[in-house]
């Protein structure tokens, strides 16, 4: 049978993470490569804020390419689209026989509809291999299983940024006020995972700054291994 080749939309976080466990669970599809917005200037994944270096480490632990769309810090809409665009047309040229590219999200109707819409003219076919899944079930399975994430971006005015550079587990998940989605759906938090399953070993880091942006945003900084003591 003819596996069907898929490049997944990877944030580095949990729900990519559930989402390559899923694609490569299936006998039908094949993920070829991962797909991450990187911020120019900060050099960072976008709104996750994840160095790019821990972000290439993560690619070469689960023995996978990385294509990057480049966006600049403050970025229109339409540059977004654009930059996505042009990084599909790479792949189209060094990856020709990947059909489909595959997305974490969750339960977010509006924001299915966009990526849809986003990929309908590129003939891309759009994957959402974890959809429609219970997140509180899935969030104690992320533990379960034996993922090793913590939290990298908090958004305030839905969770205390004190929660910034928690480790996420069965402790996290019971401390969770009400109202917050386990997996941070509604964008309360972002996470970066570091172990587990697919893994060829861990992405060691060191625990850096938290950081408060647009008197909103605490990311909780990681800094890979060996940059550690430069960055003292």
């Amino acid at each position: 049978m003819m596996r069907k080749k898929v490049l997944l939309s990877w944030s580095g976080g949990k729900d990519s993470a559930l989402a390559l466990q899923a694609l490569r669970a299936d006998q039908s599809v094949e993920v070829v490569g991962l797909l991450t917005t990187v911020t120019r200037d900060y050099d960072r994944i976008s709104v996750h804020g994840v160095r790019r270096a821990l972000l290439e480490r993560q690619a070469q632990r689960l023995r996978l390419p990385l294509f990057t769309i480049e966006i600049d810090p403050v970025s229109t809409n339409d540059a977004y689209e654009n930059a996505f665009l042009s990084a599909l047309e790479r792949v189209g040229r060094e990856l020709p026989d990947v059909t489909a590219i595959a997305f974490g999200d969750l339960f977010l109707a509006d924001v299915r509809a966009y990526l849809e819409r986003l990929l309908d003219s590129t003939g891309f076919e759009p994957l959402f291999p974890v959809w429609g899944l219970d997140t509180a079930e899935l969030a104690r399975r992320f533990v379960r299983e034996g993922f090793v994430a913590r939290l990298v971006c908090v958004d305030t005015t839905q969770l205390d940024g004190s929660f910034a550079h928690r480790v996420f587990d069965d402790s996290l998940l019971a401390e969770l006020p009400p109202g917050v989605d386990p997996c941070g759906e509604k964008g309360e938090f972002h996470t970066f995972v570091s172990d587990g399953p697919g893994y060829d070993g861990p992405v060691e880091y060191t625990v850096g700054e938290t950081v408060l942006r647009d008197a909103r945003f605490a990311y909780g900084d990681l800094i890979p291994a060996q940059e550690s003591s430069a960055a003292q």
